[in-house]
């Protein structure tokens, strides 16, 4: 790891917001942020990293993880000591942040894991990617969350606390489940789980403290019901209409597809996932291909998101590679599909004046890939630098 001031030269500099490239640069960085963008030489004596005219990109958000989770999930343990749930998501931490993943949203970890590594990486104890964490998600006793280690309530009091719980413990967000999934045999994914009062109890917590809903969501009754009460983020939105999509865009509010969830046949095999999950992903497909182009119809902004261990390979390629490319088959043009995970996270963050673009000013989360993904997002699968807060976590391909 190198850390201070440090000069990159020869950059193509990739503007994610109007697509234009910036050749030849000369990115100076200096605390943790880019300090300057010219096409002047570096200062004498600067410490100086010459890309060779390769493409630089913002480090990559991803918006839909789970770093402490087990396979199959069935196996979940929620008894299992908070060591060793804690030393699991660091391991999957490090792989993201090493594989261009410079900042994360966690959206559910055991025993709120994602808030002790944000916590620890602040204090320089362990390499992480910038977190934003939502602690433990809550669940009704019977819902989709039920028996993964999250929180359980029942009615509009209990969800205000539950919810308070979180925030206390430091939560940036809050996730709840507001229907049915795949992971189970016999689950419909279209069956509401929360209460109007619930839905009210969680949101008046997280207004309370300039916190946000996020909730896991199937079917466009649910989705429709949650946006009434405020919830601001739908995660997988596996069967979502058109109309909908258009009032989900009319309100303001963000979807993270997580397209990869049903697209990765071989990969649940490998980790052992039950022959009921990987049935219910594979007839959920092309519904959920079909909802996510409703929403890009619709201008619904989109975030990027795997549900799935973001480093983990998915078909020679990281699941947030995949995701990326997923979008772009569902309508997305690559740029399109970059600021999904760049831009627009920022912005549902509140952190759209420091994160998300190559700038003066802007955290120096920087990605350089050997290719363009301009002209192919797969490139970002072959990154030859990584760097978070101007430190070099990663040098060579």
């Amino acid at each position: 790891m190198r850390t201070g001031s440090l000069t990159l030269v020869h950059a193509d500099v990739i503007d994610v917001l109007s697509g234009e490239v910036h050749r030849d640069q000369t990115l100076e960085i200096a605390d943790g942020s880019v300090a300057a963008m010219s096409s002047s030489p570096p200062a004498p004596h600067a410490t100086v990293i010459d890309v060779e005219g390769r493409s630089v990109v913002p480090g990559l958000i991803s918006c839909h993880s789970h770093l402490s989770i087990v396979f199959p999930m069935s196996d979940t343990d929620p008894q299992e000591h908070p060591a060793a749930t804690v030393l699991r998501a660091a391991g999957r931490a490090r792989a993201a942040l090493a594989s261009g993943i410079t900042t994360l949203r966690c959206v559910h970890e055991q025993h709120r894991a994602d808030l002790w590594l944000r916590d620890a990486a602040a204090k320089g104890w362990i390499e992480s990617p910038r977190i934003y964490g939502a602690g433990r998600a809550i669940t009704t006793p019977h819902g989709h969350g039920a028996g993964m280690a999250c929180a359980e309530a029942s009615g509009e009091e209990e969800f205000y606390q539950a919810a308070l719980a979180e925030i206390g413990a430091g939560a940036d967000h809050l996730k709840i489940f507001i229907n049915g999934g795949l992971a189970r045999e016999g689950e419909v994914i279209g069956a509401s789980e929360m209460t109007d009062g619930e839905l009210d109890g969680v949101v008046r917590a997280a207004h309370e403290h300039d916190r946000y809903v996020v909730a896991h969501s199937g079917a466009s009754t649910a989705i429709r019901q949650a946006l009434e009460h405020g919830v601001r983020c739908f995660e997988h939105a596996y069967e979502l209409d058109i109309e909908t999509a258009e009032l989900i865009a009319r309100t303001g509010a963000y979807i993270t597809p997580t397209l990869v969830v049903t697209r990765c046949e071989p990969w649940m095999r490998e980790n052992g996932f039950e022959e009921a999950t990987i049935a219910n992903a594979k007839v959920a497909a092309e519904g959920h291909l079909a909802s996510i182009k409703h929403a890009i119809d619709a201008h619904v902004p989109l975030l990027a998101g795997t549900d799935l261990p973001p480093a983990d390979d998915v078909g020679g390629v990281s699941a947030t590679v995949l995701e990326l490319t997923l979008l772009e088959q569902a309508g997305l043009s690559r740029l399109e599909a970059l600021r999904c995970a760049s831009t627009n996270p920022a912005r549902l963050m509140g952190a759209s004046s420091w994160l998300g673009q190559v700038r003066p000013g802007f955290a120096a989360d920087l990605l350089v890939c050997d290719e363009s993904p301009l002209d192919d997002l797969s490139a970002l699968a072959r990154v030859n630098l990584v760097l978070q807060a101007g430190r070099v976590v990663r040098c060579g391909s």
